[in-house]
């Protein structure tokens, strides 16, 4: 999963988004009472720090799952379930 919990300042209501957007200067607007929310490092208030340390750990946890995926070996593909390969027509 991709995206954080985030908590209105204002209404207190539970939203979600993105954590790749929930960076330094990101502002998104709240849906229930629609007051804009500005994401900082440094913000003071809990709400935001929680959202934005989320983001971090998010951010972290998927590019250490990507890079895993990286230098996995892939596995080999086969062609069919049965082993055996289909004719484009059919005899009877």
């Amino acid at each position: 999963m991709n995206s954080v919990q985030i908590q209105c300042t204002r209404c207190k209501g539970v939203f979600r988004d993105r954590a790749g957007r929930l960076q330094d200067g990101y502002s998104r607007q709240c849906p229930g009472c629609e007051v804009v929310l500005f994401f900082a490092e440094d913000s003071q208030h809990p709400f935001i720090k929680r959202a934005m340390r989320d983001a971090r750990k998010v951010r972290k946890e998927l590019r250490e799952a990507q890079a895993a995926r990286r230098l996995a070996p892939e596995a080999p593909t086969s062609r069919s379930s049965d082993g055996r390969r289909r004719t484009a027509g059919r005899s009877e």
